[in-house]
């Protein structure tokens, strides 16, 4: 603070220390307070993590007489906020279907007096209500948790938010609160129109999680694909994690088979009971799960910091919903991981759900947004960023792009190129159309438009439409122009891109060769980080399944095939995971003879010099 500390903003601070037990407002905290306590609306965007939840709890502690409701999608979002505010003494309380209505109608009377400052609750059941509370007149302000919900922009659309619309009919004076992590520059607007606050001022933060690495992994299914989860898992030994599934099935089959490598995981969806889910919940909140196999809801307002990765079985339908998810990783601030896998089958069954979902248009435009990342040659926090208009100038060097980059060259004239085109349009013009400027086209379309008149006309005509596509999609994910889905996809040059086309700000781009697609990371495979197969050790193997056999009573080979003997020794694995990921060692046989064969290959890699190797 450069004057000298308002009242308003001691009492902040102090309820801000007090219950809270921090020493300082986050970024834009205490604006936003101010703001609402002024009589503002407000829009807010926080990563998640940022402190969204401080915004609104402050200043329902600093209305007296009034309380705060906060509209909220999900009854597990709601007691987790409601459960983290009675611990630290500040009085909340739910109203849901899974309360007797006496105890919903006591928690509005206390709160007329005074005795709970904050009421979460959901749209649809705020605005079956609200006109026939006593509450009306003690309401002090309205926060809308999750509010991309309310646009049909948004990666999460609900038709029930829509009726939110009349809040501020009802109650012009009362300010209304809107947060949400994730929303495009389009998404933002579309908050503001369908909740009446036009005027609301927009406070944004940082989008960037620097502490979260990314990684994406191609074209890997299967056992390899598990086999690959359960060794990053062990690389995270004792660390919690999230791994996000598309399906309800395949989220019991993945824990299945991860415990079933002594891997403490489990299974979370809507089909599970709510007992059981709620108990799920809790076990992982107290590190008692360490892996959850989840369906995309889950995470949603769950306040715990040490989640330290986050995978993504299959890839997303769309980058907020996958920016959302992988921000439940490090919210700490402390390194975490972010891994996703992709495949073209993902792509197809998403496309589906696309055409299928009533949105197909800003659906399918979304989903080819969230697969040019997966394919990107561009460093992935730029794109991440640029999606939601944050400018970024540099290379992250914490991502697999910038880990293994490709080969860049300068691009400076390419790009003014394309802006220039772009610009020269009056912005009217999308992907396609301004390759054809670039290319000197004499299609119909343009010469109506008066566009092969433009000096940009044919200047570009030297390259390929398959390299010129290529190179506009990069520049598209630096953030030099956005794409306007509300006006026809049409081009617009953000304040980046003007830099670059006035001020010659360079621009670098990954060399585009017809045929050939980025070279991914990918983790070495077994056989090239082991040496060759040692026969001693193979001897050895064979003369301990022989023993097995022997106390058995059956032959060796019902023990392990010759096959599996020689991946073993190849492999040479020392942990339960390890042996339980090879070629041919189930679950059972994992149980019965891990330990044995474990022993064997530490006691030789000792005799040998041999450190026993991560996964």
């Amino acid at each position: 603070m450069e004057n000298a500390p308002t009242d308003l903003y001691l009492r902040a601070s102090g309820i801000l220390r007090k219950f809270y037990g921090y020493t300082n407002f986050r970024p834009m905290q205490y604006q936003i307070i101010e703001h609402v306590m002024n009589g503002g609306d407000a829009v807010v965007l926080m990563p998640t993590g940022g402190g969204k939840s401080i915004c609104y709890q402050i200043p329902a502690l600093l209305l007296r007489g009034k309380c705060t409701i906060v509209v909220s999608p999900l009854l597990s979002l709601m007691k987790d906020q409601v459960d983290a505010l009675l611990s630290m003494g500040i009085p909340a309380a739910a109203v849901n279907s899974q309360q007797s209505e006496n105890q919903n109608r006591e928690i509005i009377e206390n709160a007329y007096k005074g005795i709970i400052k904050l009421i979460y609750i959901s749209p649809e059941r705020l605005l079956t209500e609200v006109n026939e509370w006593s509450l009306a007149g003690r309401i002090g302000l309205i926060a809308i948790d999750e509010a991309h919900c309310i646009s049909q922009w948004g990666h999460d659309f609900r038709p029930e938010y829509t009726q939110l619309t009349t809040l501020k009919r009802l109650y012009p004076d009362i300010p209304v609160m809107a947060l949400t992590a994730t929303a495009d520059r389009l998404t933002r607007d579309d908050i503001k129109k369908q909740l009446n606050i036009p005027d609301a001022k927009m406070f944004i933060t940082s989008f960037d999680r620097p502490n979260i690495s990314l990684n994406v992994q191609s074209e890997i299914s299967g056992r390899k694909k598990v086999n690959m989860i359960a060794g990053f898992i062990e690389r995270h030994a004792g660390q919690s994690g999230i791994i996000y599934c598309t399906a309800r099935k395949s989220t019991e089959a993945l824990a299945s088979k991860l415990k079933g490598l002594g891997i403490n995981a489990e299974a979370f969806h809507a089909g599970l009971p709510t007992d059981t889910k709620i108990d799920i919940q809790q076990r992982f909140i107290n590190d008692d799960v360490q892996v959850i196999c989840a369906t995309i809801a889950f995470g949603m307002g769950i306040d715990k910091s040490n989640v330290r990765w986050v995978i993504h079985n299959n890839m997303p339908k769309n980058i907020e919903g996958y920016y959302q998810e992988i921000g439940r990783a490090g919210r700490d601030g402390l390194r975490a991981d972010a891994l996703m896998f992709y495949s073209y089958g993902d792509v197809v069954t998403l496309m589906s759900f696309a055409k299928d979902s009533g949105q197909s248009v800003v659906n399918m435009e979304k989903l080819r947004r969230m697969q040019q990342y997966a394919e990107s040659t561009v460093c992935r926090r730029r794109i991440l960023l640029s999606y939601f208009n944050e400018r970024y100038e540099h290379d992250c060097g914490n991502c697999d792009v910038c880990n293994n980059p490709p080969e860049r060259f300068d691009a400076t004239i390419l790009a003014q190129m394309a802006l220039s085109a772009i610009m020269r349009t009056g912005e009217q013009a999308g992907m396609i159309s301004i390759i054809d400027i670039l290319r000197g086209s004499k299609k119909a379309e343009l010469i109506a438009a008066g566009w092969d008149k433009l000096k940009t006309h044919g200047v570009g005509h030297d390259l390929s439409f398959a390299t010129w596509s290529n190179y506009m999609l990069q520049m598209l994910q630096l953030g030099l122009f956005d794409i306007a889905y509300q006006e026809g996809n049409h081009l617009k040059v953000t304040n980046y891109g003007r830099d670059v086309l006035f001020n010659g700000i360079k621009v670098l781009l990954a060399k585009y060769e017809y045929g050939k697609r980025l070279s991914k990371t990918k983790e070495k495979t077994n056989n090239e980080v082991r040496s060759e197969m040692n026969a001693s050790l193979l001897s050895q193997l064979k003369d301990l399944r022989r023993a097995i056999a022997k106390a058995q009573g059956v032959f060796p080979y019902i023990v392990f095939s010759d096959k599996v003997l020689h991946v073993i020794a190849t492999e040479k694995p020392t942990t339960r995971i390890q042996f339980g990921t090879l070629y041919g060692v189930g679950e059972r046989k994992t149980e019965l003879y891990w330990r044995q064969f474990t022993s064997l290959i530490k006691k030789w890699n000792d005799e040998h010099n041999r450190p026993s190797l991560d996964f």
